[in-house]
């Protein structure tokens, strides 16, 4: 047994809905006699918190304490025998279905079924992009695991901390994402005590923002909390932005960035954004 990301469940502010049960691939929660969401067992648990999103009284939270190891084919069986075939293909990290040869490959997660996005072939003039995109990239490295917080190019920033996936889900990402623009002076603009204005970093505020990029599911993410508060506690940081995709697993990417704002103690907003499978904006 040893320590890992499980979730906590307060009975005191669970009003019974149901709705984490029904958001919890995995069936690690459901409904007891008194109606309060209970864990099943903790081999069911993945941690990555898709269930937290849609509690509307915020009675669930994810916490670190020693915990057997998530068993996902245990998941999968569970699931399978209170759900069904259809349900089990949903569990996180299940290795196969009981008939493999007639299903996709999905690798156990929704977000890594199988599938083909058909496109129309542009016929507008307009439509064509003539010469090579200008990169936006203004630092290196930009793996999350790799940057320092003390980089000088962290000093005053708007700070980009996007899934792995997003940079090729998003066709426009260099121009949409991660393109500094302009800002004016303002009291709003005032973060940590720095002075407003130049809010990219260099004398025109022009400059795109800095990058980091992580992946919830594959990364081992241990220190990511830490590495993130440090950099928002020691740095003067304008805008923070996180950009996950719209599968159940980047969700826990958000979690992570908002637990190291309340770490940091910086108590910055962060704005969310979530692209879609098909490389469309979804909010």
């Amino acid at each position: 047994m040893a320590k890992r990301k499980i979730i906590e469940i307060d009975r005191e502010k669970c009003n019974g809905c149901g709705l984490c049960t029904k958001a919890c691939a995995e069936g690690a929660l459901v409904l007891d006699k008194e109606n309060k969401a209970v864990l099943v067992k903790e081999i069911f648990c993945d941690g990555m918190g898709a269930c937290l999103d849609v509690c509307p009284v915020g009675a669930l939270k994810i916490i670190e304490r020693d915990s057997n190891d998530y068993d996902p084919k245990a998941a999968f069986a569970h699931v399978l025998k209170t759900q069904g075939a259809e349900a089990a293909k949903k569990v996180h990290g299940a290795s196969a279905l009981p008939a493999p040869d007639r299903s996709p490959h999905f690798g156990g997660c929704p977000g890594s079924m199988a599938r083909e996005i058909k496109r129309k072939v542009s016929v507008n003039k307009e439509d064509f992009t003539t010469g090579l995109v200008q990169s936006e990239l203004s630092q290196w490295p930009i793996q999350l695991r790799l940057i320092s917080p003390a980089a000088p190019y962290f000093k005053e920033c708007d700070l980009l901390i996007a899934a792995d996936c997003t940079a090729f889900a998003l066709g426009g990402f260099h121009q949409e994402m991660l393109k500094g623009k302009p800002h004016s002076p303002s009291k709003e603009s005032k973060v940590n005590g720095a002075s407003p204005g130049n809010l990219s970093g260099n004398e025109n505020g022009s400059q795109g923002k800095k990058l980091a990029i992580a992946c919830p599911k594959l990364d081992e993410t241990e220190g990511y909390v830490e590495k993130i508060a440090e950099l928002l506690k020691n740095n003067t940081v304008y805008s923070l932005t996180v950009v996950i995709m719209e599968v159940p697993c980047c969700s826990g990417l958000f979690r992570l960035v908002q637990e190291a704002v309340e770490l940091s103690g910086t108590h910055l907003p962060v704005k969310r954004v979530v692209i879609g499978l098909d490389g469309t904006l979804r909010n």
